[in-house]
């Protein structure tokens, strides 16, 4: 049976300051420069969740999309959109939000609903030139 990727675009716009704790504001200033704003800053991130497996010889389906689309309704727009996720994020309470750990995140939470037999890579755009790919 044939293996393919499904793919699901999704977005949410979030607030965040990266900063670690242990630092002092010019440490912090240094490492992470204007993204250390103690006032916060926000992005419009655009997510693509792809998902990898044998396709369905009865549904012709690797997943229902319209599945995927309300896993990531459900567990991170309605979590994530609209929110600070250093303050309003219980996973970033500790961790610092930067693409790459959202992204980690994002598939954490993912993951934990996706049949083990599918394969699942994150795509998470920060800006349109920056962005991060985490595949577990």
């Amino acid at each position: 049976m044939p293996r393919v990727t499904a793919h699901r675009k999704a977005h949410f716009n979030a607030a965040h300051r990266l900063f670690n704790p242990a630092w002092s504001d010019a440490k912090n200033k240094e490492v992470f420069g204007k993204c250390s704003n103690p006032n916060y800053h926000g992005h419009n991130y655009e997510l693509i969740v792809s998902v990898t497996g044998e396709v369905d010889p009865v549904t012709g389906f690797v997943m229902d999309l319209s599945i995927l689309r309300e896993l990531i309704k459900s567990e991170i727009e309605e979590a994530f959109d609209h929110k600070n996720l250093n303050i309003e994020v219980e996973e970033f309470k500790t961790l610092n939000p930067t693409v790459e750990n959202i992204s980690v995140v994002i598939y954490n939470k993912l993951r934990a609903k996706i049949r083990a037999s599918l394969d699942i890579s994150i795509t998470l755009y920060e800006t349109p030139r920056n962005y991060v790919t985490y595949s577990g």
